[in-house]
């Protein structure tokens, strides 16, 4: 129906659509791979490569490949330099959503539209940046999901579009995702035609690449212990690509091997290192703590609002598949945790969401053409029109129609302001785990009369706790009412508004209501790129050529 699921992964990245059976489908390009390699090759100004073989050039040319570019894509100040040119984060994404989009192209689907997927604890300038990036690929992103709602929707559809909600039970599900760069533990009720996020926890700096490191490393000691008069394989970016590939590929055989043997050569030297799962773990268990303490942390928020236990563990994210991850989670929480097609679930849970958007729309559109109300029998007479438009069954465009999804907020926000001991304090509006979407107001007072100037600084909490403390937070949107013309006397009414809808991106307003001046902050972030740098970067993906390699 025109609306496609992407999930834009930080070392894999897919696309998904809605199929003939009204199942979804994941689509595969040229190499007829599921799955692409999220890893770009700058082979001129002009050209580049994505996916596999991106990815096999990276210890030719280290310095022209870009990975885990996800990790960077809230980062106003990063850039990627390759043969002269400068690439933002939105900029590197774009190019491998071209690919994703080229890839569907071959396999003869036209993508246009498309819900992209992002880390449930992203924050405002990541879903903008992410946004951003669809935009530069010419893609009109519907929607941005989080990725534990795509893999729950992927894993609850027949449940939710069957209709056999009212002889199952409802379900609280804890969604682990270990992905290649970022983690997220997600706590979520499954109810009849009914998806409710209850707490989110995570960091977005956590993932399999951070296990890659650590046995590069180990591959590295070993190594130079044993060829001391050779040039560590870090210190070279050619050696210090090959070890990651080879450290990557050490993981993914110790998933079902308890030893393998690594090949390092570098620098006229050559050793056979021998590694072992006990090893594996040993040297990652600090890494697996970190996902533990955040699970718990999630889990801990669930029951401040009346969770007393999840049902389901589902592991998705490709580095959930290691034996540590899973024996870990059964371990803290007496639940034998499940793999739910941890490589595609989210791409294809995207895609639903896209045709519930489609036919959200589509319906709506049919009820404004014939001046109808939203009367359940004009509702269900859109529906089969619809239905008859696309060849779909009415009961299963009513049931989609039907799903709600409701989701929270993954951080705080608030503004800077002068506490009751006249320091300036972080005063929060919107608390983590809230509940989207989000409306709030609060109201201020001017410092003193005829004030003409009021400075608008709105925070995002970076850390777990929310404290008044400014070094805590992070600056997100700064502006000013300016030319308040005098006569107004000090405490003068100055009220904010934060909304926020289901894709987690925070719209501002502040009013001085007595001057009736309004300021509006909607649209301007740190991640967001000047004007001029939006034009040329714009060009310049739309330049570049993709070679298939």
């Amino acid at each position: 129906m025109g609306v496609y699921g992407i999930d834009l992964g930080t070392t894999n990245s897919g696309i998904a659509m809605i199929g003939p059976t009204g199942r979804p489908e994941v689509i595969t390009g040229l190499s007829g791979a599921p799955t692409t390699p999220s890893v770009v090759l700058l082979t001129s100004a002009t050209d580049h490569v994505v996916g596999e073989g991106a990815r096999r050039q990276a210890r030719l040319d280290p310095d022209n490949v870009c990975a885990l570019v996800k990790r960077r894509i809230g980062d106003p100040e990063w850039r990627f330099v390759a043969h002269g040119q400068t690439w933002s984060a939105p900029a590197i994404s774009a190019l491998i959503l071209k690919s994703l989009v080229s890839d569907a192209a071959f396999a003869g689907e036209q993508v246009q539209r498309a819900v992209i997927t992002v880390p449930a604890y992203f924050g405002d300038e990541e879903r903008r940046a992410t946004i951003q990036a669809g935009t530069y690929t010419g893609i009109d992103v519907a929607g941005v999901l989080s990725e534990p709602i795509a893999a729950a929707l992927s894993y609850g559809f027949s449940r939710l579009t069957d209709g056999l909600g009212d002889s199952t039970p409802d379900e609280t599900v804890l969604v682990f995702d270990l992905g290649g760069g970022t983690f997220d533990a997600t706590v979520i009720e499954l109810a009849d035609r009914r998806i409710s996020v209850l707490a989110v926890d995570g960091d977005h700096q956590l993932g399999g690449a951070d296990w890659d490191e650590r046995i590069a490393l180990h591959l590295s000691r070993v190594f130079c212990s044993e060829n001391p008069d050779a040039e560590d394989p870090l210190d070279d970016s050619v050696g210090s690509q090959g070890l990651l590939i080879a450290a990557e590929r050490a993981k993914h055989e110790l998933t079902e091997a308890e030893s393998t043997s690594v090949v390092v050569s570098h620098d006229g030297a050559r050793s056979i290192i021998t590694l072992t799962r006990t090893q594996l773990e040993d040297l990652t268990g600090g890494l697996l703590q970190r996902t533990i303490d955040l699970t718990r942390s999630c889990l801990a928020a669930a029951r401040a609002r009346g969770v007393e236990r999840v049902d389901r563990v589902l592991l998705v994210g490709g580095s959930s598949r290691m034996p540590m991850v899973i024996r870990a989670i059964g371990d803290a929480l007496q639940i034998t945790p499940e793999l739910a097609d941890p490589d595609l679930a989210v791409a294809r849970g995207a895609a639903i969401y896209g045709e519930k958007l489609e036919i959200e729309r589509l319906v709506a559109d049919d009820l404004r053409t014939r001046g109808r109300s939203t009367d359940p029998a004009d509702v269900q007479e859109s529906c089969r029109r619809v239905a008859d438009a696309f060849g779909l069954p009415v009961a299963g465009v009513r049931r989609m129609l039907e799903i709600s999804v409701d989701t929270v907020v993954s951080r705080g926000f608030g503004v800077l302001a002068v506490g009751r001991s006249d320091s300036v304090e972080a005063t929060w509006l919107v608390h983590r785990n809230q509940t989207l979407p989000i409306r709030v107001r609060r109201s201020f007072g001017t410092m003193r009369a005829d004030q003409e100037r009021i400075n608008l600084t709105v925070l995002e909490q970076t850390g777990h706790e929310a404290t008044p403390r400014p070094e805590d937070a992070k600056v997100l949107i700064e502006g000013a009412i300016t030319d308040i013309p005098p006569g107004y006397d000090a405490g003068s009414e100055v009220r904010v508004t934060f909304e926020m809808g289901f894709d987690g991106v925070l719209h501002v307003t502040a009013h001085h209501l007595n001057a009736d001046i309004p300021l509006t902050l909607s649209a301007k972030t740190g991640a967001t790129l000047s004007q001029s740098e939006v034009s040329r970067e714009l060009e310049q993906v739309q330049r570049s050529r993709r070679r298939d390699r």
